[in-house]
């Protein structure tokens, strides 16, 4: 019997959160006896639409499913141009408006599976304030604007962070290199001394570690040291990355977004070989690293030293 074929495509190769869902893949990939392949797409929406195109149009590398996390936008017509050629189409780590529609008359299996970004954020505004309390204020590094899973987090961290601390904003592309240069430009500016951030926040463990980086990088060493002394938090919590910098004591905190696409695959394999359909939308639920109870226990005993 011939092997299910599935392609995975992913955001892009330099982003640890990214090569944790591709470690996933592989790994389930193997459990299932699945032909996998994985792309990335180098952070780039009209070249991961691309990339995917060739698949669903070429007759020799056709899949029988693809599992997209998008750059962008959720991919609409690559989505109908795929599930039309029979190719299963699940969307991964996004939200996505077409689903419910394109299922009434999908002959393959569509649906989403995505972290609760909403609840990532929440976990995030808590841990602000088991850190630094009830008042300050905080650097907010940003995911790229044109996806909704950056508006979900900080709309979920705004709802949950103390009212009286403000929040300034950053935006990087999800890259430690993004990270480090929003920060290293956020330092230039004159107003960056006068603000008195008293935490750095960041949306993701990578950014969060470039802004670190642009710390280590201030020449003078008194301010190094200052700016050093800073608690950053991210989010993602890979085990050898993000929970590894907080056990490093490189970042205060991390939210653990378990990996979606061992189970996505999981969904996607059942579904072909058994004509069930997985349900539209599945969320995974976050976790914070340590936790907030941890979190509060040293920030009280900070206060109290």
């Amino acid at each position: 019997m011939k092997k299910l074929s599935v392609l995975v495509s992913l955001i892009t190769d330099n982003n640890d959160f990214q090569l944790e869902q591709a470690a996933a893949a592989q790994t389930a990939s193997a459990q299932l006896g699945v032909d996998l392949q994985i792309i990335y797409a180098g952070n780039d929406a009209v070249q991961q639409t691309q990339q995917i195109l060739s698949f669903i149009q070429d007759p020799v590398k056709r899949p029988d499913a693809i599992l997209a996390e998008p750059v962008g936008t959720g991919m609409a017509q690559i989505a109908r141009a795929a599930v039309g050629s029979r190719i299963g189409w699940a969307i991964v780590n996004s939200d996505v408006d077409y689903l419910a529609e394109m299922r009434r008359d999908a002959k393959v299996p569509v649906f989403s599976l995505l972290s609760d970004h909403e609840a990532i954020g929440k976990i995030q505004g808590q841990q602000i304030g088991a850190i630094l309390g009830e008042t300050g204020c905080v650097l907010y590094i940003e995911g790229p604007a044109v996806r909704d899973v950056a508006k979900i987090r900080t709309k979920g961290m705004l709802s949950t962070k103390p009212a009286a601390v403000d929040v300034k904003t950053l935006r990087g592309d999800w890259t430690q290199k993004s990270g480090h240069h929003a920060m290293q430009s956020w330092l230039s500016l004159s107003t960056s001394r006068q603000l008195h951030i008293g935490l750095v926040a960041s949306q993701n463990d990578d950014m969060a570690m470039g802004a670190r980086r642009a710390f280590e990088d201030i020449e003078k060493l008194e301010d190094r040291d200052t700016w050093l002394r800073l608690p950053i938090t991210g989010c993602d919590g890979v085990p050898r990355a993000g929970q590894e910098w907080v056990r490093q004591k490189r970042l205060a905190a991390t939210v653990v977004c378990p990996p979606l696409t061992g189970r996505a695959l999981e969904l996607m394999v059942s579904a072909l070989k058994t004509g069930s359909l997985p349900p539209e939308r599945t969320l995974a639920a976050p976790s914070s690293y340590p936790s907030l109870e941890e979190l509060r226990k040293a920030g009280t005993n900070k206060a109290n030293t």
